[in-house]
C-alpha cells in the first residue's frame, strides 16, 4: 500500500504495486537514471529524464497524471518527486519506486533496452 514518510511529499511504493498502477491512462513512470543505465534495461514505455534534468525539464511531467519516478534504487527517484513536488506539481501524484529498476528487471516485468521508451 503506497504510504508517505514524515515531511515527504510524495508516496513510496514498491514493484509489486507499481505494476498495479502501470499501464492504466492516468499513469506514467518516469526514470531518472543516466542514459547508459536506461539503455541497458528499463521500463517499458519509461520517459528518461535524468534527476540532474528535472527541475529544468519539469514542465514536461503531467500535472493531471501520477508520475511514478524510478531510479537504480530509490534515491535519485524520492529526490526527483522532491523536485517535482517543490516545482509545484500535486504531491497527491508523486510515487517513488523504492527497489527500484533491477528489482522491475528481477520480476520480468514489462521492459525494453536501447533508447526507445
Amino acid at each position: 500500500m503506497p504510504r508517505r514518510e514524515r515531511g515527504e511529499p510524495f508516496y513510496r511504493i514498491n514493484v509489486d504495486e507499481a505494476v498495479k498502477m502501470y499501464g492504466k491512462p492516468d499513469v506514467v513512470v518516469v526514470d531518472v537514471r543516466n542514459p547508459d543505465e536506461y539503455k541497458s534495461g528499463h521500463v517499458k514505455g519509461a520517459i528518461l529524464m535524468p534527476v540532474d534534468e528535472v527541475l529544468a525539464r519539469v514542465d514536461e511531467l503531467p500535472k493531471d497524471k501520477k508520475v511514478l519516478f524510478i531510479c537504480m534504487a530509490g534515491s535519485r527517484s524520492a529526490l526527483a518527486a522532491e523536485m517535482a513536488a517543490a516545482m509545484g506539481l500535486d504531491t497527491e501524484n508523486l510515487y517513488n519506486i523504492e527497489d527500484g529498476t533491477p528489482a522491475w528487471l528481477q520480476k520480468k516485468l514489462p521492459s525494453s533496452t536501447g533508447m526507445n521508451p
